[in-house]
């Protein structure tokens, strides 16, 4: 499954990678791909993702989780 996050504050590649970096480091976390521009991290996982869990690794790395784009349920 994946999850996209809004990530405030980031502005170049070095953000990316501290994120991606933070990130990856979760308990199955099988991918992350950062976009800058968008402000987004989408974040490829096994099983679901703790929300406190998601949001501590981004603030390890500087920054600011915003909402988790969620589909919503049919």
């Amino acid at each position: 499954m994946e999850t996209t996050y809004d990530i405030l504050g980031m502005t170049c590649d070095h953000c990316a990678r501290a994120v991606s970096d933070e990130l990856s480091a979760l308990g199955g976390v099988e991918r992350v791909d950062v976009d800058v521009a968008g402000g987004t991290a989408t974040v490829a996982h096994a099983a679901p993702l703790a929300d406190d869990a998601v949001r501590a690794a981004v603030e390890e790395a500087g920054y600011t989780l915003g909402r988790p784009d969620r589909l919503p349920l049919l």
